[in-house]
């Protein structure tokens, strides 16, 4: 068991959305013996930056957050870029984890990783049971390399190292740049402009029809500390809200909380990406003792509300 208060923490990507969550989270634990890397201090892709990181850090324990991530139109136009940032930096982190015999490394993955048609709810066992949703595959790869090297690095040289698999997370200090954030930012945003603007309608991407399952950010961090003191597994585990809500009704409860009234109008020449997405989340609860405590219009609130009291 991995106790806080008396470990030092390196949480790469610890500056960034989920990042900045779980350092709250882990001081209001007691631990506030945490390094946290910059981008402007250490380019993770170069193994110099990595070697001297974990040189200044020395930590006990690293939670690997930091990817190069973005919505569907993101990952179709940088599919080389995701995969190779993403790919160096956990390969690389990893390797010198093992050089100089950390206790533990926490690797966050992601729901991309998982086959394109696999049955709803995703169970951990389906992982590799075909290849992902064309759109995200190369960042979805990237970040299941993780878990292949993390496992064969537990079976040859005894690093002990965990696999976290996040559904899609929301919540406030999102990102809601026009060009790279995911759906749920995007949609706030564009319901809020809108709205503002007393537009007629805004443009949603594709049919609608795909769906997506949601956990807010601070349940997020709460199970990847759960999960950094109580599980050892070599197995992966998946972190979610276990629900699952069609596209074209999120995009309505968003206008509806966000008070647009107008028209949503949907491209369907544009991707869907995966055709749904949701988890089974009984493992997490099993090992580790993590459920979602926030109810969705609950979360969705609170990130509706952080958005318009920052972009006035």
């Amino acid at each position: 068991m991995t106790t806080f208060a008396t470990q030092r923490i390196c949480i790469t990507g610890g500056a960034g959305f989920l990042g900045s969550h779980l350092v709250a989270h882990l001081h209001a634990r007691g631990c506030h013996n945490i390094y946290i890397p910059t981008i402007e201090e250490y380019d993770l892709t170069r193994e110099p930056d990595v070697a001297r990181m974990y040189a200044t850090a020395k930590p006990d324990v690293v939670i690997h957050l930091a990817a190069v991530v973005g919505g569907i139109g993101a990952n179709r136009a940088h599919p080389g870029s995701f995969y190779y940032k993403n790919m160096m930096m956990g390969a690389l982190l990893i390797e010198h984890a093992r050089l100089t015999g950390i206790r533990k490394f926490v690797a966050i993955g992601t729901i991309c990783a998982y086959p394109k048609f696999t049955p709803v709810p995703f169970k951990e066992e389906e992982l590799w049971n075909g290849y992902p949703e064309e759109t995200n595959a190369p960042y979805g790869i990237a970040k299941k390399c993780m878990l292949v090297q993390l496992q064969s690095y537990r079976e040859e040289y005894g690093v002990k190292g965990i696999f976290l698999l996040p559904v899609n997370l929301y919540g406030p200090r999102d990102n809601f740049d026009e060009q790279s954030s995911h759906v749920i930012p995007a949609l706030i945003r564009k319901c809020v402009e809108a709205k503002r603007a007393g537009a007629a309608s805004i443009a949603c991407w594709g049919t609608g029809n795909a769906t997506r399952e949601f956990l807010f950010v601070e349940d997020a961090a709460a199970a990847i500390a759960l999960a950094t003191e109580h599980y050892d597994g070599a197995e992966p585990v998946n972190i979610g809200a276990g629900f699952e809500i069609r596209i074209r009704d999120l995009a309505e409860l968003i206008a509806r909380k966000t008070g647009f009234t107008g028209q949503l109008v949907w491209d369907p020449t544009q991707p869907d990406g995966q055709p749904r997405r949701s988890l089974d989340v009984a493992r997490a609860e099993a090992l580790f003792g993590f459920r979602a405590r926030t109810s969705f219009e609950d979360g969705l609130q609170k990130t509706i509300d952080w958005y318009v009291q920052t972009h006035p």
